[in-house]
């Protein structure tokens, strides 16, 4: 007994169709890990991270500022324990009192259960220090956040012009 499959074109065209659906699916996640590729969020356990982003430098400068949103869906406090980057000898926490303009390097940042930290200028923020070069208007930037209850955060800041006094998305 012989079986003979036909196959119609109309099934021929649906194959094609999927396998190159596959494909663009499979290259824009190599391209665009953050899924849109200009995602500007970053989620990590109740901790979720907006519109990170620095200002660019010009040659020879040593430092820079970060600024972003953080908010703590979770009940609990968590705390922001630390920070680094590939571009920077090290990145401190500035945390700048209501009180007037003291600013003071700290260890540790809070964000209370069911709120929210918003790191901006004249405010508190991160600091990269030596960096390793100047950073372009355009381009991103690498930053790890190291959180008590969440952990680490990767994410990519984006680098705004010299003027920059708020997130552009």
């Amino acid at each position: 007994m012989v079986v003979v499959q036909v196959r119609t074109e109309a099934y021929v065209d649906s194959l094609i169709m999927k396998a190159a659906s596959a494909v663009v699916l499979l290259a824009a996640a190599v391209l665009f890990p953050q899924g849109a590729g200009l995602a500007h969020n970053y989620e990590k356990g109740d901790i979720s991270i907006r519109h990170p982003w620095t200002r660019a430098t010009t040659s020879g400068e040593t430092m820079a500022p970060a600024y972003m949103e953080i908010r703590n869906a979770g009940r609990e406090t968590d705390r922001l324990v630390g920070a680094w980057s590939s571009t920077a000898e090290r990145v401190d926490i500035i945390l700048t009192r209501k009180e007037g303009l003291v600013r003071k390097q700290v260890g540790v940042l809070e964000v209370p259960g069911r709120e929210r930290l918003i790191l901006k200028p004249n405010g508190s923020h991160l600091l990269f220090l030596g960096l390793a070069r100047p950073f372009a208007k355009g381009e991103r930037v690498p930053l790890t956040l190291r959180f008590e209850r969440a952990g680490e955060v990767p994410m990519e800041l984006e680098v705004q012009g010299l003027d920059s006094r708020k997130a552009h998305h």
